[in-house]
């Protein structure tokens, strides 16, 4: 029982990442193309129903279940100036949020495990709100028109390709694979705020990097509690 209470306590808190991130106006359910958003405020949703895994539930059995609700939302920071290397290190950034979300839908469909939905689902809102600073600065979008799985970048897409291959092996290797992703988000972003003075870009960094630190505590309870079974 203890151990059930602690593993909801840290998908609880992996729930409140996706809650605590920028999400930039209306969230898209694909990242297929791009969706520059003109409503610039932050917004932070608490996802409900987080359930300790999904093959040991029927319903809310096994988890604890949480209300729907939203947090009250703050204006996006003012604009300031990137330079060259910045600009294309935002670029970047939807990249790597793509194929965040991209790997975690994966494999929310090959395994009935609720934290990879949720985590998608964040990647979503992470991604809307990097195209809204694109869209911002006039940077061309990376992502945009590429369907699920696909990405620009070659390099990117060698990292989606064996991330993708190396999760399908086990539910364990893919909770692996997600502390690995959120791990190289959290170096990228941290790098990324080195330096950085315009203020609504270190704004949507900061919310990314926190979400991300509470994605690899969720991944990483997940991963302690798939080893004890």
């Amino acid at each position: 029982m203890k151990r059930n209470i602690r593993i909801a306590t840290a998908v609880t808190a992996g729930a409140l990442a996706i809650g605590g991130v920028l999400a930039v106006g209306p969230v898209t359910a694909g990242t297929g193309g791009a969706a520059p958003v003109a409503e610039q405020t932050m917004s932070q949703g608490v996802m409900a129903d987080a359930p300790h895994h999904g093959r040991h539930h029927g319903g809310d059995m096994g988890g604890i279940r949480q209300h729907d609700g939203t947090c009250g939302g703050a204006a996006l920071a003012e604009q300031g100036t990137l330079t060259a290397a910045q600009k294309a290190t935002l670029a970047s950034m939807a990249e790597e949020e793509k194929l965040a979300h991209d790997l975690y839908a994966a494999f929310a469909e090959r395994y009935d495990v609720r934290v990879f939905e949720r985590i998608a689902a964040a990647e979503t809102q992470h991604l809307t709100a990097v195209r809204t600073l694109l869209d911002r600065y006039d940077i061309a979008d990376p992502t945009a028109d590429r369907q699920t799985g696909e990405f620009t970048d070659p390099a990117v897409q060698a990292t989606h390709d064996r991330l993708l291959k190396q999760g399908d092996d086990s539910l364990r290797a893919a909770l692996k694979t997600g502390r690995t992703v959120e791990t190289d988000d959290i170096a990228a972003l941290t790098r990324a705020l080195s330096g950085l003075t315009a203020p609504d870009t270190r704004q949507v960094y900061t919310h990314l990097l926190a979400a991300s630190e509470r994605h690899l505590t969720a991944f990483e309870h997940w991963t302690a509690d798939e080893s004890d079974e």
